[in-house]
């Protein structure tokens, strides 16, 4: 079995199974791509998640933490692009792992992969119920909170789950159901789809910006990193721990490597996408920082919508109430649609390796869609949504994402000694310090994480170990077709 954990696919195969049976279409431009991107990553990181961590940890020094989080990913991101153009296939960080580091290292970033983006459509619909609550409200429409709030909640205690009291939040499950027919339907209109929600969101975050520069008081960015006041709280630990808690407001650039297989040019495109995403991001992400803690004292952001108070601070701005309730919830629109999208495709890939079960392979006649990935993804994602809260959920998306985001980091180390032969179309620059530093940063987050989301971790990870002993290692196509098995670094076939 050592053996088999050791085994790589090689990159011919990896095309070779990309082009057989059913094709997904190819349709997605850069442009397409970049929409993607920033689909996937502005929403609750930007309208929910900057509150908390500037009033618990960063202060006015959040701008510094979401551009070390923002470092982290491009630097993520940087070694995602070199494998996006040489193996452009569906399977994300999967695929380039299984071409790289083996089987077992494989199954366990598709595995880790199920965490993040599975639990992220869950995430986010927790957080998209909040803010539509809110906006029914703002019209006399109240919705009761037993039906609109989490049956389990998190307790004292960092592993403490405990009742709410709550029925089902039932508005996360309706959502997830309505993308997940879109993602069903097809990858154009996905995209069209997207493109429009984008389009609404980066509007309403660049009016913030624009409206709200008039009202920053510079006397609220000092001290701009507070003095220390223990583990994680202000300071330069503050910032650190800040950083891997806006981390998730970065997840889901990587999506964009998932649609691999429905990319027009993947080698030039799936580049530009990625980073294109990244730095437009990251710029929005600071800016929106600077002004939001220049508007309101750090102090007072801790709360689900930090962007609505400072709004609701200013007469002046109170206009804006409506349109970046309209915005939130377009920009969480987005994000579930991404992920809904890449989940489907990471069962698309396992499934054809044998890992798991075959139907998962599947692609619909008409819609060229994977239609049972996308099917078992909308309703497992709807059902922890609509009974779990937000934190609990939002940390166990983060840490299964920055452990994909190491293993590829360090796997175009090893394909660069391995297969230094291979055609990059794009390459990582100076892969030794890019790649280093990237794993590096990404593990520090991982580690400022509490233990009661690696223990977990470690619980998911022992579920997983079991699916593969009773069904992967024995349907692997890697190993039923070659007969013997390839170390890491041995000749491909």
């Amino acid at each position: 079995m050592a053996n088999q954990l050791l085994a790589t696919k090689s990159i011919s195969d990896l095309h070779a199974d990309d082009s057989s049976g059913p094709q997904l279409r190819r349709v997605l431009s850069a442009t397409a791509l970049t929409a993607l991107g920033v689909g996937g990553i502005i929403g609750t990181g930007i309208f929910v998640l900057t509150g908390v961590a500037a009033a618990n940890h960063a202060g006015p020094a959040l701008a510094l933490a979401f551009i070390i989080a923002g470092v982290g990913c491009t630097l993520a991101g940087l070694c995602y692009a070199e494998f996006a153009a040489m193996i452009p296939v569906s399977g994300s960080a999967y695929s380039y792992s299984y071409a790289t580091l083996g089987e077992g290292v494989a199954w366990f970033i598709g595995w880790n992969l199920v965490l993040e983006y599975l639990f992220a459509v869950a995430t986010v619909s927790v957080g998209w119920s909040g803010y539509l609550v809110s906006l029914l409200d703002q019209f006399g429409l109240h919705l009761p909170t037993y039906l609109s709030s989490a049956p389990f909640a998190q307790g004292a205690g960092d592993l403490d789950i405990v009742r709410s009291g709550a029925l089902i939040n039932l508005p996360a499950i309706a959502i997830v159901a309505v993308l997940s027919i879109i993602c069903y339907i097809g990858i154009r209109q996905t995209s069209a789809f997207n493109t429009v929600i984008v389009a609404i969101k980066v509007t309403v975050v660049l009016l913030f910006i624009f409206f709200g520069v008039s009202y920053i008081n510079t006397a609220n960015w000092h001290p701009f990193i507070p003095a220390n006041e223990g583990p994680g709280k202000f300071g330069w630990p503050g910032i650190m721990t800040a950083s891997g808690i806006i981390f998730f407001a970065y997840i889901g650039f990587d999506a964009i490597s998932t649609a691999a297989q429905e990319t027009k040019n993947p080698q030039r495109d799936m580049p530009i996408g990625i980073l294109g995403s990244l730095v437009i991001c990251t710029i929005l992400y600071v800016v929106v920082a600077l002004v939001l803690t220049g508007m309101v004292s750090y102090k007072e952001l801790n709360v689900p919508a930090p962007v609505a108070l400072a709004i609701d601070k200013y007469a002046g701005l109170k206009w804006m109430g409506l349109p970046v309730k309209l915005g939130a919830l377009a920009g969480m629109t987005s994000v579930m649609l991404v992920m809904t999208l890449a989940q489907a495709r990471i069962f698309l890939a396992m499934a054809r390796d044998g890992l798991i079960w075959k139907p998962f392979g599947k692609v619909h006649p008409k819609f060229h869609t994977p239609s049972v990935g996308t099917v078992v993804t909308g309703v497992f994602a709807a059902l922890i949504g609509g009974l779990f809260p937000v934190g609990i959920l939002g940390q166990m998306v983060s840490i299964g994402t920055l452990a994909a985001f190491v293993t590829v980091c360090i796997g175009v180390l090893v394909l660069r000694r391995t297969r230094p032969d291979l055609p990059r179309p794009f390459r990582t620059p100076w892969p030794w310090v890019t790649c280093i530093l990237g794993a590096i940063i990404c593990s520090w987050m991982m580690v400022s994480l509490g233990i009661g989301t690696w223990i977990r971790l470690v619980v998911w990870t022992i579920i997983g170990a079991i699916i593969y002993a009773l069904y992967g290692y024995k349907n692997s196509r890697l190993h039923g077709t070659n007969g013997a098995t390839r170390p890491v670094g041995a000749t491909p076939r």
